[in-house]
This record gives C-alpha cells, sequence and structure tokens, in this order.
C-alpha cells in the first residue's frame, strides 16, 4: 500500500458507509510484504511492549504496543488516513452539536495529545492463539479522543486460524445492542468508530455507543493490527 493507493479510496463511499453502519472494509488494503513485516514484528518487539492478557476482564492472548512514534510504514499511513478521516470525524461532531474540531493534519492533533498529557502510543499487533479472544472494549479514555480507528487481520480464516471472528457491537437508545460480525480476510482492514458515532433517527441524529472484540480463537493462531489515531495518558 502506499500513499498514492490511499488517495484513491472512494472516500465518498467510504464516509458513506462510516454514517451508515459506522464501519468501512477495505479488502486486500495490506500487501504481502507487509503483512510479513508486521507479523515479524510480534517476533521481534521486546518485552516492554508486550502485554500478556490472562483475565476474564481483559481476555486471552497477547498484544504488542508499538512506541508513540510507529515503524514504517505504519507512520506515514496513519498520517494519510488521519487526513482524510478527519473531515468525517468533523462531520459526526456536527451532526451531534459538538462544537469541538479536529485538526487536518495528524501532528497537530497529536500535538494536542501532548498539550492534554496523552503521550503513550495505543497502536498494536494482537497474537491470539486457541481459547485467546479479545472482549467487547473501547479505548476512548483521555481529553483526546479520535472517532475513528483502523483494524486489519494479518492472518488467514480457516487456514492460520478457526473462530477469531472480529464483532462489534452498537448500542443505540432505548434499543437492544445491535451485533456485527466484520468478514475479514487476510490483507484486508476496516475503518471503524472507536467509541461512538451519530445515528440519524426520524427526529435528527443521536449518539450511538460502538464496541469491538475477537470472539474465541478455536484452532492455530490469529495475528491482527489495531491503528489508533489518539495517544493515552
Amino acid at each position: 500500500m502506499t500513499d498514492a493507493y490511499i488517495e484513491r479510496l472512494n472516500w465518498a463511499d467510504i464516509a458513506d458507509q462510516l454514517d451508515i453502519e459506522g464501519h468501512a472494509l477495505l479488502p486486500g488494503l495490506l500487501g504481502t510484504d507487509a503483512m510479513r513485516d508486521l507479523t515479524r514484528q510480534t517476533e521481534i518487539m521486546g518485552a516492554t511492549h508486550r502485554v500478556a492478557l490472562a483475565s476474564s476482564d481483559t481476555g486471552r492472548g497477547e498484544l504488542f504496543y508499538f512506541a508513540a512514534d510507529l515503524p514504517a510504514p505504519l507512520q506515514a499511513w496513519r498520517a494519510d488516513f488521519y487526513r482524510h478521516l478527519a473531515v468525517v470525524a468533523n462531520g459526526w461532531n456536527e451532526a451531534l452539536g459538538i462544537d469541538h474540531r479536529y485538526p487536518s493534519g495528524l501532528d497537530d492533533f497529536l500535538r494536542r495529545n501532548r498539550e492534554a498529557g496523552q503521550t503513550r502510543g495505543q497502536s498494536h499487533l494482537s497474537r491470539l492463539g486457541l481459547d485467546d479472544y479479545l472482549p467487547l472494549h473501547r479505548r476512548n479514555a483521555g481529553e483526546q479522543v479520535f472517532p475513528l480507528q483502523i483494524v486489519a487481520l494479518l492472518s488467514e480464516p480457516g487456514e492460520d486460524f478457526q473462530g477469531g471472528e472480529f464483532v462489534m457491537t452498537e448500542q443505540r437508545p432505548r434499543m437492544q445492542s445491535r451485533p456485527m460480525v466484520l468478514p475479514l480476510a487476510r490483507g484486508d482492514a476496516a475503518i471503524i468508530g472507536t467509541a461512538e458515532r451519530p445515528f440519524k433517527g426520524g427526529r435528527g441524529h443521536y449518539r450511538v455507543n460502538l464496541r469491538h472484540a475477537v470472539s474465541r480463537v478455536r484452532s492455530g493462531e490469529r495475528i491482527g493490527l489495531e491503528l489508533i489515531f489518539h495517544q493515552a495518558r
């Protein structure tokens, strides 16, 4: 994937999908070389970057956190995606009657993160083996939270692992949670809502809450990526 590839994506269609469903699939976004290099990171990242999940609250498996400065090419991809998604994010805030607006460039947004004491990178790889899973969660702590993020799958369902579906839930006021399973194949990515988004009802827009998870892996090993635009405290 190159900068030109990201520019050629149909961003009007992506924005429509995000407004309607809260997610937009990007089939085949990652090439073979990028997937191989990212997967290798799970072997070379040291103990300071690895978090073992071993409780019912946090799931089971391993997370490998990148530092605040992401490795190439993730750093460039993050900046390119942000530039387009900031337009969507500002549209969402406008729909919800929120005055806050996101700057057009990632560097300016990360400066606001630092000023708010948010300096810890949240983007990470996940490695899930037999019976591992990630529970429903969302990363929305802090003053500066970007409402969109990217997830990707680096393993092949049905070959490298069984189970391990990527799941989202959407909670609308006075309604049951709506579950969604994103049909990701190896190399696919999706833009998803981080924690909440506007939904247009009969009386205008209202806020719906979002969470996402990975179901239990029944066999093999599943490696995934979460690319998050805001930092943590």
